[in-house]
């Protein structure tokens, strides 16, 4: 068999998907793969039926392995017309950047770890400034 040196061969790429899971107290949308024009139709489905919920929106990115202008401005879309804010989970660091570029990501919660716990509100101190909770020590008694 003969091989063309000059020619590229494209590896298979992992097919892009868009999945919207309705929760009990949220709706994720879950996309992985390309995020690019190809999928536009579908990342506009998505954001119809995740609004249609009323539910808060968390679009898990884990899987991502590009995400192009298409993807941005579907999560651009998400973060605009809902009523709270949406959360962004495990985005790959190409999807912060682009997030980081575009100033999209200031309209987004970007979350490692799943859904956050609401810190408890610190009381103020005397002086009315606030202050920095010192860790507990460990426990010497072993």
């Amino acid at each position: 068999m003969e091989v063309d040196e000059g020619t590229v061969h494209d590896a298979p790429t992992e097919p892009a998907s868009v999945h919207v899971i309705t929760l009990d107290d949220r709706t994720r949308i879950v996309v992985s793969g390309e995020i690019d024009a190809d999928l536009a139709g579908d990342l506009a489905e998505a954001t119809a039926d995740a609004e249609a919920t009323g539910l808060p929106i968390e679009v898990d990115a884990q899987h991502v392995t590009f995400m192009d202008s298409s993807g941005i401005a579907f999560l651009a879309r998400l973060a605009s017309r809902s009523a709270e804010r949406v959360r962004v989970l495990h985005a790959p660091d190409t999807v912060r950047f682009l997030l980081e570029v575009t100033k999209i990501g200031e309209l987004l919660d970007l979350v490692d770890d799943g859904p956050a716990a609401e810190p408890a509100p610190a009381e103020p101190a005397a002086h009315g400034l606030p202050t920095i909770p010192r860790p507990t020590p460990p426990d010497d008694a072993a």
